[in-house]
C-alpha cells in the first residue's frame, strides 16, 4: 500500500535519503580513503621495493633539478658574448693575477708535504689518509628553517659515496647523504643531520659541533658544545673552530666556523656558544668533495 520510499527511518527521514546522504559522504571521503590505502600499501611493501621505487622516482626527476643549472651556465657562457674587448681583457689580467697566486700556494703546498713526509718518517708515524679532491657544481639548493641541503651534478659517476666530506675555499661545506646516478645530495653544515668532533685553533681539547635550525633569510649559524669552563671569548677576538680529525672523517684543520661568546652550562662543568657560519654556504656555486683513496672499494 506504500512504496518502499515512504518507509520512515527512526528521526522520520526516508531510507532512500539516509541512502542518498550515506553516497555523498562516501564521495567526499573517497580521496582520503584511496590515500588510506595507498599509505597502507606502502607500510606493508617490503623493504627493497620500497627502496627500488624511491631511487627510481628520484632518478626520473634528476633531469629536471640537473636542467636548470646547465640552463644557468649556457647563459651565463654566452653573456660574456656581450662583453666588451676591454672588459674581457680586465677580466683575463685579474685570472691571471689568481693563477700565479695559486701557482705560489701550490709550490707552498708541496714544499709542507715533503716536510710532513719527511718527519713521518724521522719519528716513524703512520702516514695521513690522503684525499683527491672531486669538484663539482650545485645544480640546486633546498634551504629552509627545517632543509639545509644542496645538490650537485655527479654522483656514483665520479666514485662518490655516502659520508664523504665536503669543502670549499671557506672550510666545511657538509656531508654527503645520498648518492645516485649523476647527482648526490650534501647536508650543509648547518643542518641539524650534521654533528662534528671540533677543536678550537690552538686548543687540542676536542668540543662537539652540531648544527640548529636555521631561519632561511639570516646567515647560518650553528652550535658548540663541551667547551672547557677556563675557555674565553669575546666579540672582537673571536675564536676560530676548525675539524679536529676525530672521527677520520674530515680531515684536521678545516675551518668550521667562528665564535664570538661563550655561556655557561646551568651544571658549571662545559660551557656552550653559538657559531657563525660562513655566509656563503647560502650561495654557494661550486664544492669540491674529498674521495679517500684508501676507502674500501664497496663504499665508492
Amino acid at each position: 500500500m506504500f512504496g518502499r520510499s515512504n518507509l520512515l527511518a527512526p528521526n522520520g527521514v526516508t531510507v532512500d535519503l539516509l541512502r542518498a546522504l550515506f553516497r555523498k559522504r562516501f564521495v567526499q571521503a573517497r580521496p582520503f580513503v584511496a590515500l588510506g590505502v595507498l599509505l597502507a600499501g606502502w607500510i606493508l611493501m617490503p623493504m627493497f621495493a620500497r627502496a627500488l621505487l624511491r631511487v627510481s622516482f628520484y632518478e626520473f626527476q634528476a633531469p629536471i633539478v640537473l636542467a636548470p643549472s646547465f640552463v644557468r651556465d649556457l647563459q651565463a657562457f654566452w653573456g660574456t658574448r656581450f662583453h666588451s674587448k676591454d672588459e674581457l681583457f680586465e677580466a683575463g689580467r685579474d685570472i691571471y693575477r689568481l693563477t700565479s697566486a695559486y701557482e705560489l700556494r701550490i709550490q707552498e703546498y708541496e714544499a709542507l708535504r715533503h716536510q710532513i713526509e719527511r718527519l713521518e718518517r724521522l719519528l716513524g708515524l703512520p702516514p695521513q689518509s690522503d684525499f683527491r679532491y672531486e669538484v663539482a657544481r650545485v645544480a640546486h639548493r633546498d634551504i629552509s628553517s627545517w632543509w639545509q641541503q644542496i645538490v650537485i651534478r655527479k654522483g656514483r659517476n665520479y666514485d662518490i659515496y655516502p659520508g664523504a666530506p665536503v669543502v670549499f675555499t671557506g672550510g666545511v661545506v657538509g656531508r654527503v647523504r645520498d648518492v645516485h646516478a649523476y647527482t648526490s645530495v650534501i647536508d650543509l653544515v648547518s643542518s641539524p643531520r650534521i654533528r662534528l668532533a671540533g677543536q678550537f685553533e690552538l686548543d687540542s681539547r676536542p668540543v662537539s659541533y652540531l648544527g640548529v635550525a636555521n631561519p632561511p633569510i639570516r646567515p647560518p649559524i650553528g652550535r658548540v658544545e663541551f667547551v672547557s669552563s677556563d675557555v674565553e671569548a669575546i666579540p672582537n677576538e673571536p675564536l676560530k673552530l676548525v675539524t679536529s680529525g676525530l672521527g677520520g672523517v674530515f680531515p684536521a684543520g678545516l675551518k668550521i666556523g667562528t665564535v664570538e661568546v661563550l655561556s655557561a652550562n646551568p651544571d658549571g662543568l662545559f660551557k656552550t656558544g653559538r657559531v657563525k657560519l660562513d655566509p656563503r654556504l647560502n650561495t654557494i656555486t661550486e664544492v669540491a668533495v674529498l674521495i679517500s683513496l684508501d676507502a674500501p672499494s664497496h663504499e665508492k
